[in-house]
């Protein structure tokens, strides 16, 4: 009861603080803590993305205590606060993905179906997607996923098993020898601070922080070819190179009205930027044309907006304002929507000109703003300057959908991060584990289903052709065939630090092999799986190192993993070609 009263006291999360007419709206508040304040849970969450949302699930659901921060005011990480629609693979509905993800899916379907006005088509659809993206099968509204993981983890949230601090960012870490100690947390909006204290650390955060600050060893950037082998890495190692990052925003279209911004203060400059890539790109950034990912060949996109007086034409091209809608309005009621509405996550506003990560804090405030910039600067090419196919220029009815992603800037609240700090794991995953080309040196080609390298430690399993975007080292794509994976449990424990396990993308993977273990349901299964296994490890009173290096403990482990709906090999559905499509 005592904390109860606490959560209630300090304006932490409740079960009842979702309701369908708050959906546009900031649904979440945090806790105003005062300077000296502490706090202790069994498992101490730094990163409220979906890695940690599905660890604060599964460790909750097998009795500890946590406590989970979030840098915004959403949780949700990648599907909300940095508003990417999950990137998913060809089988996510049947199989592929662990039960617990399979209920976050079919909850935004039923999400949509209870409150909103979907007409009869829409709502007998068993599959819904809301936006009809042809980026996923289930685009939709940042705002719903938020709603959607609070109510996944309402039960434990009202009981005081969970306890969740919004606007919360990690400042210092206390360690004493290879163990994490206690965390100091603080409020952004309040800038008082908050010791959290834990038995188990896991790091989610987007960026890992608290590999950082606690001195646990990482990887950041591409490594060079003599360290791993892989065929597509550089020849010298350079921390620099990262993926770019996104700054997303939402739009919708409304014809015959002027919804022009102001002219952005670096416009010229994007305006006539050319990425400085190798291979070459084909010409400047605010244009239509690219690198076709998987073969580098210049290529000519398509961008045609939807609203109340044009319909969805057909192009000869993938159409841009498709690509990631979010609400396809012929699945509503005539009237509901004038327009769809859609997420700009283009190669156009990928950031290439510096990173934000183990930068001082100013170029990282720069760096942050000439992002911003790019954002604006596209939308304002897109408004006065694109060509269009009736031969004009613009559209200026193409309006900002501030309330889509709930800021006042218009931008989502975080930048779309592709690539983190990585532990110095028990074991990397590496290019030639996952990749269809190495796979098939090891195995033939004799028309078999191949498979990546199989672990006797596996705990979840994905599948993502291996996609890297442009780096700010200069890479142009590496975007490469690759094959159905594990997670191995070797990954997800670093060197030397004992009771920190990282929660997403942060496991021991390389630059080139993260391209397939960054999106959206392999972060949710390694965050499941590493919510489980900080509980399994306390439970047994042993290190997690020793679960791995102990055959009986794995097994008994993996054994917990499977009764909980986490598959740990692709099923023989898949490996039969008659039962996959």
């Amino acid at each position: 009861m005592r904390r109860r009263k606490f959560i209630e006291k300090c304006g932490l999360i409740s079960a009842g603080a979702i309701t369908p007419s708050l959906i546009n709206a900031t649904l979440l508040t945090s806790c105003s803590t005062k300077p000296g304040n502490e706090l202790s849970s069994d498992i101490v969450i730094i990163g409220g993305g979906l890695g940690g949302c599905a660890a604060a699930f599964a460790a909750c659901r097998h009795g500890a205590s946590v406590i989970m921060t979030e840098p915004t005011d959403w949780i949700g990480g990648q599907v909300s606060q940095q508003a990417v629609p999950p990137d998913e693979h060809q089988w996510i509905e049947t199989f592929g993905r662990t039960v617990s993800y399979a209920k976050f899916r079919t909850l935004i379907r039923d999400y949509y179906k209870k409150n909103y006005p979907l007409n009869n088509t829409a709502r007998a659809t068993k599959y819904l997607n809301p936006g009809n993206g042809s980026v996923s099968r289930i685009c939709h509204e940042p705002a719903v996923s938020v709603a959607v993981l609070q109510s996944m983890l309402a039960p434990a949230i009202d009981s005081g098993q969970l306890q969740i601090l919004l606007n919360t960012d990690p400042v210092e870490a206390f360690t004493t020898k290879d163990h994490i100690i206690a965390v100091t947390c603080l409020n952004r909006n309040t800038d008082n601070s908050v010791v959290l204290h834990g038995k188990m650390f896991i790091d989610a955060s987007e960026e890992g922080d608290l590999l950082a600050l606690s001195g646990t060893e990482y990887v950041i950037g591409s490594e060079s070819q003599k360290q791993t082998g892989e065929p597509h890495a550089p020849e010298k190692a350079n921390p620099e190179n990262i993926q770019a990052l996104t700054h997303c925003f939402a739009i919708d279209h409304l014809e015959r009205e002027d919804h022009t911004i102001e002219r952005p203060a670096m416009y010229e400059f994007w305006k006539n930027y050319i990425p400085p890539l190798k291979p070459a790109w084909p010409g400047k950034i605010l244009s239509f044309e690219y690198s076709k990912p998987n073969t580098l060949i210049p290529t000519t996109l398509s961008f045609v907006p939807c609203g109340k007086l044009n319909p969805a034409p057909k192009t000869k091209s993938l159409n841009l304002w498709l690509y990631r809608r979010m609400i396809d309005r012929s699945n509503f009621l005539k009237g509901t929507y004038d327009s769809d509405i859609t997420v700009i996550n283009w190669p156009q506003n990928d950031f290439l000109l510096g990173n934000i990560t183990d930068v001082a804090e100013e170029e990282r405030n720069q760096n942050l703003f000439k992002a911003k910039q790019l954002r604006l600067s596209l939308l304002y090419w897109l408004q006065t300057e694109a060509p269009r196919p009736d031969g004009k220029e613009g559209w200026k009815g193409l309006r900002l959908r501030k309330d889509i992603v709930g800021t006042e800037d218009g931008l989502a609240k975080f930048p779309y991060i592709r690539e983190s700090r990585r532990i110095q794991a028990e074991y990397t995953i590496l290019e030639q584990d996952i990749t269809l080309e190495e796979r098939q040196k090891v195995v033939g080609s004799s028309g078999e289903r191949i498979l990546a390298k199989q672990f006797d430690d596996s705990v979840g399993i994905g599948y993502y052709h291996l996609d890297l975007h442009p780096s700010t080292g200069g890479d142009n794509y590496i975007d490469t065939a690759s094959v159905p994976f594990q997670i191995p449990l070797g990954a997800l424990i670093p060197k030397r630090m004992e009771n920190l396990i990282p929660g997403c993308k942060n496991i021991g993977t390389t630059h080139i092999s993260n391209g397939c273990y960054r999106l959206h349901p392999v972060e949710w299964s390694i965050g499941e799986a590493a919510g489980y296994f900080c509980t399994f490890s306390l439970s047994k009173r042993t290190l997690p190192r020793k679960v791995r290096n102990d055959r009986t403990l794995l097994r008994e482990f993996q054994s917990m993993l499977v009764k909980n709906g986490i598959e740990l090999n692709w099923s023989k559905n898949f490996m039969d070609k008659r039962n996959v499509t």
